[in-house]
């Protein structure tokens, strides 16, 4: 993963922490469900984010890896596979 992408991803998994504990805040003090779930859908959404620029650079690190056995290449399909459920 190039420096950018992994300070990028860095600072999406900060926010995320934060959401997580905001949530974890909200529901100590009874806000009300939709309010917590607006965050819940944010949080996801930068789960999403933080995964589609991971799996990105994962599968182009692992594809371009020379020679790559049939075994490699099935497991990092697999890994995709597994995000996009």
């Amino acid at each position: 993963m190039e420096q950018q992408d992994r300070t990028d991803v860095i600072k999406r998994l900060k926010t995320i922490r934060g959401h997580i504990q905001g949530v974890e805040k909200m529901v100590e003090e009874g806000k009300n469900c939709d309010e917590v779930m607006q965050q819940i859908a944010a949080i996801k959404s930068s789960v999403e984010k933080v995964g589609w620029v991971i799996i990105r650079d994962h599968a182009v690190d692992c594809l371009m890896k020379e020679p790559m056995t049939k075994e490699e290449v099935n497991k990092t399909i697999h890994r995709i596979a597994q995000f996009l459920k």
